[in-house]
């Protein structure tokens, strides 16, 4: 574990706290915003301005952060800003205000994202990017098993108490803006090249990057288009018959296997290749789909969000890890920055088809269309060319 250095250890336990906030309000944000009187139209638009927002702020951050050479103010501000969100939420319960502290936490996200992960590229050679990238989404999802834990433990003592959490969840927010202070940059200033950002000028790297990046990129990109979001498949066992608690259960469940399984299988792509292990990642994500699209046994979801959460470890990292090898270093946070900006947009595009797919025709054939066009993009994976050694 020698690979695991402290700036590491730094941002990994950074992304606790922050996930441990942000999951903590996961299940009960619809609830509390329809309480104080959101319709499910204007929830529908809080989050897509939101997502709008991450996406596109994204991009911009992570080539601001490459000119300046600087990485650490960005990580500090990002999740100060989302930190700060949280108690927000609850001080006041206007619409525009509301608008405005769930702007800000997906703000906060789109301004560490690419210096974030341009740290752990920095941090890891070509031969750990795996396991240090594998470490750190461990680390993050653990968030995401005690933040829903705690608030099943605490509304089944405080019921309908939403507003209370959202003042706890300021707790471990404080506690990663903490942890950030322990961060030392370790890049030296490099010449800038250009004198100003703007918003969109990270555009431009897509017209200058690698072809080796761009073909990447648009795999990750057609997949990302039919990889709607994961309250799809909660639905659909909430559909099935099982009550809230088993649906976050369930949830927690997803989770957990995801931690336990970044790690060592970060470890594995690093010994067989990074390509391979995020075919291997499609594989299981396509078997999850066929199997939603045909079950209802409480048993088999349980099975399903097994193999949902290895193929989250098999792929989530290591996407980035992959790019962040075939990047520049002194690029690296503008192509990760770039590529989660078109994904967020991607992802937003992907629901809004899941959810009229699900409404016309049903959620078995939303499900079907998923699981074949992942053995599509498998196939494209699959024939393309090897893009380094170390990503056969």
């Amino acid at each position: 574990m020698k690979y695991i250095t402290r700036t590491v250890w730094v941002l990994s336990l950074i992304s606790l706290f922050t996930d441990t906030a942000s999951e903590m309000l996961y299940p009960v944000m619809p609830i509390y915003l329809k309480t104080i009187g959101f319709s499910i139209v204007l929830i529908g638009v809080l989050e897509g301005v939101a997502e709008a927002m991450a996406g596109l702020s994204k991009g911009y951050f992570g080539k601001l952060s490459d000119n300046s050479g600087k990485r650490v103010p960005f990580v500090q501000v990002g999740y100060t800003l989302s930190a700060l969100s949280k108690p927000m939420m609850a001080f006041f319960i206007y619409p525009l205000w509301i608008f405005f502290a769930r702007t800000i936490d997906r703000l906060g996200k789109g301004i560490r994202t690419g210096a974030r992960d341009a740290i752990l590229s920095d941090e890891a050679t070509p031969s750990t990017k795996g396991k240090i990238f594998g470490f750190h989404r461990s680390m993050d999802t653990f968030g995401a098993v005690l933040g829903p834990a705690f608030a099943l433990l605490y509304l089944y003592y405080y019921p309908q108490h939403y507003k209370t959490l959202f003042y706890i969840a300021f707790i471990p927010g404080l506690l990663s803006i903490a942890a950030s202070f322990f961060l030392k940059e370790r890049r030296k200033s490099i010449e800038q090249k250009k004198k100003a950002t703007s918003f969109f000028s990270f555009l431009h790297y897509w017209k200058q990057s690698p072809a080796v990046y761009r073909k990447l990129v648009i795999g990750l990109l057609i997949f990302t288009l039919f990889n709607s979001s994961d309250v799809f498949l909660l639905l659909k066992v909430k559909q099935s018959g099982l009550s809230d608690t088993m649906v976050i259960g369930i949830y927690i469940f997803y989770n957990l296997v995801y931690a336990l399984s970044a790690f060592p299988l970060g470890a594995i792509a690093d010994k067989i290749g990074l390509k391979k292990m995020f075919i291997i990642g499609l594989f299981l994500f396509a078997a999850v789909y066929f199997g939603m699209a045909a079950n209802n046994n409480t048993y088999l979801f349980f099975v399903l969000f097994l193999l949902y959460g290895m193929y989250a470890a098999a792929t989530e990292g290591i996407s980035k890890a992959w790019i962040s090898n075939i990047s520049s270093k002194e690029d690296t946070a503008t192509a990760i920055g770039t590529y989660s900006g078109f994904q967020s947009i991607c992802t937003m595009l992907a629901s809004s088809l899941a959810g009229f797919i699900w409404f016309e025709f049903g959620a078995p054939a939303t499900f079907m269309l998923t699981g074949v066009a992942t053995i599509g993009v498998t196939i494209y994976f699959l024939a393309m060319v090897k893009f380094t050694s170390s990503n056969k």
